[in-house]
């Protein structure tokens, strides 16, 4: 019947016409959900890796791009202006210009916020800035704080509390051993005021610290309830949705996800720490995270969540409270590419940044007009065929090349030729040509990483099956004529 229902409701929404009157914008797509129906279309494009996007309470849609550059798009015109460019910034892989937030009373408030990176000799920093929009311009810069960076898992999400308070979500600084340290504001959620002080109700005495124990926050944002949530990226396994409480400890680098392993429930007995509301094993990247609430019914009181190596917009359903995540569904799925971040404004529009120009592009993107910004509305008519929601259920049962590709091709690349200078290849590495014996011992306990190459996490989560099946697959992909792993020998090396 289900079926039925969607092709009646097609038959009578699609229309022959090419476009739809709105700003005279490009339509993309037109998406149907099981209540109504939904209609994407370009804002904008060619940008440069758009990092966040914030609206402003004037209509306005603000937007970092990494280079450097600081732009609000208006939304009742269209009209795209250049504010700001940030003439300090040190831009290598993840770094650049990233987080960005603006003011929730910006008519009678007009600050800007933006955190990015810094480069002054062997020094990197992640400097956090507020501005004060003034005729036309961004005026008045003050420097609220300034931390460690370092070329990746340098977080940098912003967000304004309905306490009037700034959150600022710190990376671990790829120095694991931050997120614990009491010492160190990376791997945190860090909570000041206007001024960049400390507020006496924060949880540490004389500390920005308001909950610790992170690896990459990649999305912050509070619900209409005033709840605070966060998206982070997870090593090889288990990326996270976190409901953020006081003082808390979320567990990096001794847990990762939920507490399901022997040392991690010691560690989580010991320190108190919190389990995520949500996981993704094989990993996604999430990336950008809003709370919505708004005339999209089936998306009402959900996290809407953008994806960097999922490709996609997950919309995570919450139960009454805010506290659980009942339902997901997957949406837009590989087909515009790298998704880095999500808004709504105050009518419900939801706008979406690709991320297809920045360093770690996937197959088949970036394409012509990448970087773009992307709107979605309600749709009184299809004009496009629709598209629908996703299947992607997960698999665990997955063999060879799918394994490579979920849990491999994102560092080495579905050609095995990797990222030059920062994911080895595999074609001709030494490890790979090498004595299978070696090769399986660095796939169950990974590397520490040199000055060049990134740190290869360890996948001994996954089964000997699993394992076996990877290895053979990589011999595959590499011409290398190797006798055919077996779960048994995979067995020996753990």
């Amino acid at each position: 019947m289900r079926y039925f229902s969607y092709c009646f409701l097609i038959s009578l929404l699609f229309f022959s016409c090419k476009k739809e009157e709105n700003l005279n914008l490009e339509l993309r797509d037109n998406l149907l959900l099981e209540d109504g129906l939904l209609k994407i279309e370009i804002l904008a494009d060619s940008l440069d890796v758009p990092w966040d996007l914030a609206y402003a309470s004037d209509d306005f849609l603000w937007l970092t791009e990494q280079g450097g550059r600081i732009s609000r798009i208006n939304l009742g015109t269209g009209e795209f202006e250049t504010i700001h460019f940030v003439e300090e910034v040190w831009r290598l892989r993840t770094t650049g210009l990233l987080g960005l937030a603006v003011h929730p009373d910006f008519k009678n408030h007009p600050f800007v916020l933006v955190n990015y990176t810094v480069e002054q000799g062997e020094k990197r920093s992640n400097k956090l800035m507020r501005f004060t929009f003034q005729n036309g311009r961004l005026e008045s810069p003050k420097e609220l704080l300034e931390i460690q960076a370092n070329t990746a898992h340098n977080g940098s999400r912003i967000a304004f509390g309905p306490d009037g308070m700034i959150y600022w979500a710190t990376g671990d600084a790829y120095v694991f051993e931050n997120a614990q340290d009491p010492a160190s504001l990376n791997g945190k959620i860090l909570r000041m005021d206007l001024e960049g002080k400390i507020p006496e109700d924060n949880p540490f005495p004389d500390s920005y610290v308001w909950a610790k124990g992170f690896r990459n926050i990649q999305g912050l944002d509070f619900s209409a309830q005033g709840l605070l949530y966060s998206s982070e990226h997870g090593d090889a396994i288990e990326d996270e949705i976190n409901l953020i409480v006081k003082g808390a400890n979320y567990g990096w680098p001794f847990i990762e996800g939920f507490h399901d392993l022997k040392e991690e429930k010691e560690f989580a007995e010991a320190q108190s720490t919190l389990e995520p509301l949500y996981s993704w094993t094989p990993v996604i990247a999430p990336s950008g995270l809003t709370y919505y609430q708004g005339p999209i019914a089936a998306w009402n009181h959900s996290l809407l969540l953008t994806a960097l190596k999922g490709m996609a917009l997950r919309v995570l359903t919450l139960d009454r409270e805010g506290k659980r995540i009942i339902g997901e569904k997957v949406y837009f799925y590989q087909r515009y590419g790298r998704l880095r971040d999500v808004a709504v404004a105050s009518n419900g529009d939801i706008y979406i940044s690709t991320s297809n120009q920045d360093w770690n592009p996937q197959p088949g993107f970036p394409k012509v007009g990448d970087d773009r910004i992307l709107k979605i509305s309600i749709a009184n008519q299809a004009v496009l065929e629709p598209i629908m929601a996703d299947d992607l259920a997960s698999n665990t049962q997955l063999k060879g090349k799918e394994l490579y590709n979920n849990y491999c091709a994102s560092c080495h690349k579905p050609d095995g030729k990797g990222v030059s200078g920062i994911f080895p290849a595999l074609l001709g590495n030494e490890v790979v040509e090498g004595d299978t014996e070696a090769l399986l011992k660095l796939l169950l306990s990974g590397s520490e990483g040199t000055q060049t190459d990134q740190r290869m996490p360890s996948f001994a989560f996954l089964s000997d099956d699993q394992i076996a099946a990877i290895t053979n697959y990589l011999y595959l992909l590499t011409n290398m004529k190797k006798e055919v792993v077996t779960p048994e020998k995979v067995a020996k090396f753990r």
